[in-house]
């Protein structure tokens, strides 16, 4: 699922900012960001599903973040065809798609949308695809993952950096984490200081959080987190 630039500083587990919601050149993203609660934001992503990523691959959008993360997974993690990868938060099956590209043959996705699924079903990228809440534990093993990617996910209203602990547990020691965090809720949402509480219980390491292009065409940047995970 996609992410805002400009809207207020929320997340599910956060207080609610009194500022007007953000206005966007997608009506799909302003209806996000006003969703009331769980059950709204799954029925909107699973109406959206189908024009998602024509929506996204416009000039006005150019979604670059999918094609950044793959490159990422293969510069830290090594090479992708002998990894296997869990996509959470997968929305249309973008992220799995380029891992494909790049050679990917174990691919797990789960997404609060069914909707969503079923587009990324046709990618045939994906291993297995199931629902799930990001906001609750995973139903996955502990250190089943080589890597978990988590793009688009971690924003305004949506998911809190609360499940950067759950994916620490289901990656195994020396795996990784690639996922984005919009530069505005970095720290405002608390996911930098989430992040220093896995660095400092040793339990990830933090390799990197560079900020650069998300939806170029839109001029929305984004930081792409690397964390290693160490226990």
């Amino acid at each position: 699922m996609i992410q805002s630039n400009n809207s207020p500083a929320t997340t599910q587990q956060s207080t609610k900012s009194n500022k007007e919601p953000v206005t966007t050149n997608i009506e799909w993203l302003n209806r996000a960001y006003s969703a009331d609660g769980l059950p709204a934001l799954r029925s909107l992503y699973d109406e959206w599903a189908a024009s998602y990523d024509s929506d996204l691959s416009k000039s006005d959008q150019n979604y670059v973040a999918p094609a950044l993360s793959a490159a990422t997974v293969a510069k830290y993690a090594g090479n992708p065809a002998a990894l296997k990868i869990l996509d959470a938060g997968c929305g249309t099956g973008l992220v799995g798609a380029a891992l494909a590209n790049l050679g990917s043959k174990q691919i797990d996705g789960v997404d609060l949308s069914q909707g969503m699924l079923d587009v990324a079903r046709k990618t045939n990228a994906y291993s297995v695809l199931e629902t799930a809440d990001l906001s609750k534990p995973l139903e996955k093993e502990t250190d089943s993952y080589d890597v978990v990617t988590c793009i688009g996910t971690l924003t305004h209203a949506h998911v809190g950096p609360e499940v950067l602990s759950e994916f620490v547990r289901v990656v195994r020691k020396d795996g990784w984490i690639i996922a984005t965090v919009l530069d505005d809720i970095w720290e405002p949402v608390g996911y930098r200081a989430e992040i220093d509480k896995l660095v400092a219980s040793k339990k990830a390491e933090l390799v990197s959080a560079d900020s650069g292009d998300y939806r170029k065409g839109a001029g929305v940047s984004a930081r792409m987190v690397v964390l290693k995970v160490l226990a």
